[in-house]
C-alpha cells in the first residue's frame, strides 16, 4: 500500500488492484461447463439441421418426423433440468400440492456472500443467445410451411414452436420475477424508449 502523505492529494492505492481485475475479466469470459454449455446448443441445432436437410437425409417422412421430435424432446429436458441450472443459475418446474393444485415456480438462484455471479459471462451470453434465437427460428418454419401449403410439416414446426417457446418463456419468468408482468414490463419498456426520444428531439430542437 502507497502511504498518505498529509501535504499532498496522494491516496491509498491497492498494488494488486490490476492483477485482481486481470482475473476477473478471465473468470467472467472463461465457461464453467462446457459440456452443458455444448449440450444446450446441440440438440436444438441439430433438429434444425436435420428440418433442413430431411429431404437430402432420408425420403422417409416419419423417420425425419421422429428424429426431429426426438431431438426436440431431448433438447427440452436437457435445457429445462441442467443446462439452465448450471449456465445461468435458473430453473422452473410444474409442482402439484397436497390439495392437488398445479403450481408453476420460477426460481433464480441468489448471488454468495461475497457477490460472486452464479455464472459467467461467457457462458451466459452462449445460453440466451441460443434459447432466444431457435424458437424464432422455428416461427419462420412454421410460417414458411403454412405459406408453402406443407401441412404435413405442421406438426413437427408446432411442436419446435411449443417446446423452445416453453423453455424461453419459463427462464425470462425467472429472469423478471415470478410476479412480473412481462406485458407491463414491456410497455414499460417501450415507453421509456419514447420518452428518451421524445427528450432528445426536444433538445436538439431546442439547439
Amino acid at each position: 500500500m502507497l502511504r498518505q502523505d498529509s501535504n499532498d492529494d496522494t491516496e491509498d492505492v491497492s498494488l494488486f488492484d490490476a492483477d485482481e481485475e486481470v482475473s476477473t475479466r478471465s473468470k467472467k469470459s472463461k465457461i464453467r461447463h462446457p459440456v452443458a454449455s455444448f449440450f444446450h446448443l446441440f440438440f436444438r441445432v441439430s433438429a434444425i439441421i436435420v428440418y433442413l436437410l430431411c429431404e437430402l437425409i432420408s425420403s422417409s417422412f416419419i423417420a425425419c418426423m421422429v428424429s426431429i421430435i426426438l431431438l426436440l424432446s431431448c433438447d427440452f429436458w436437457t435445457v429445462k433440468n441442467v443446462t439452465g441450472r448450471l449456465m445461468v443459475g435458473l430453473r422452473w418446474w410444474n409442482q402439484v400440492d397436497d390439495d392437488g393444485k398445479s403450481h408453476w415456480v420460477f426460481e433464480a438462484r441468489k448471488a454468495s456472500a461475497q457477490g460472486k455471479k452464479v455464472s459467467s459471462e461467457a457462458e451466459s451470453r452462449v445460453f440466451w443467445l441460443g434459447l432466444i434465437t431457435c424458437p424464432v427460428i422455428w416461427v419462420i418454419f412454421a410460417f414458411s410451411a403454412l405459406f408453402s401449403f406443407k401441412v404435413k410439416w405442421l406438426a413437427v414446426v408446432t411442436m419446435g414452436v411449443v417446446l423452445q417457446g416453453a423453455n424461453l418463456y419459463g427462464y425470462i419468468k425467472c429472469k423478471v420475477g415470478r410476479r412480473t408482468n412481462l406485458t407491463s414490463m414491456a410497455t414499460s419498456y417501450l415507453g421509456r424508449q419514447f420518452l428518451r426520444q421524445t427528450v432528445v428531439k426536444d433538445d436538439q430542437a431546442a439547439s
